[in-house]
């Protein structure tokens, strides 16, 4: 069998996606709770968060969104992690939210600390295996955030992309930063 370069490297990124996930899944927890989810995208399904991203750049006069956008579409594959929304249940021992207890939380809609933080360690936990697997990455919370309009993972809406590609240069470095007009 003869495995041309091209299929070696999608095969690669694909590799590396699914490890990623197994890391986000594996990497500590606030209390043990887990409200991580994840899911990989290639494709179509990958190319619907770009053209979402260029929905959110017009919508909100944002080129921020339209310059990611044209990463996503330059790379092989894109992860998503998410965290769905809950409470660990540490009442008036914790008060971190700033609130008088999880239900006071609850009731005011806003957002347990710890999903935040435990979203930050998984995407940290998988972008360290696309790094030492030398795939090309970038976090992106603009990928999240139309990831999350699309609701592509659910009911978690605090969501980071992060698109893979192989190249011989990073499409994710030296990208042009434009202030929105």
């Amino acid at each position: 069998m003869i495995m041309n370069c091209d299929d070696a490297e999608k095969l690669a990124v694909l590799n590396a996606a699914a490890a990623m996930c197994a890391a986000a899944r594996t990497a500590p927890k606030a209390c043990g709770v887990d409200h991580i989810v994840t899911a990989i995208l290639s494709g179509d399904e990958m190319l619907k968060v770009a053209d979402e991203m260029d929905k959110i750049s017009r919508e909100f006069n944002n080129p921020i969104f339209h310059r990611d956008a044209e990463n996503v579409r330059a790379s092989a594959a894109l992860v998503l992690i998410g965290a769905k929304e809950g409470t660990r249940g540490l009442n008036d021992f914790c008060r971190l939210c700033h609130f008088k207890d999880c239900a006071d939380m609850l009731r005011n809609n806003a957002c347990c600390v710890y999903d935040p933080m435990d979203l930050g360690i998984a995407v940290g936990s998988a972008v360290s295996i696309a790094a030492d697997r030398r795939i090309d990455n970038r976090v992106f919370f603009t990928a999240g955030k139309a990831a999350s309009r699309l609701g592509l993972l659910g009911e978690a809406k605090l969501i980071m992309g992060i698109p893979l590609a192989v190249a011989g240069k990073s499409p994710f470095y030296d990208r042009e930063r434009r202030k929105a007009d």
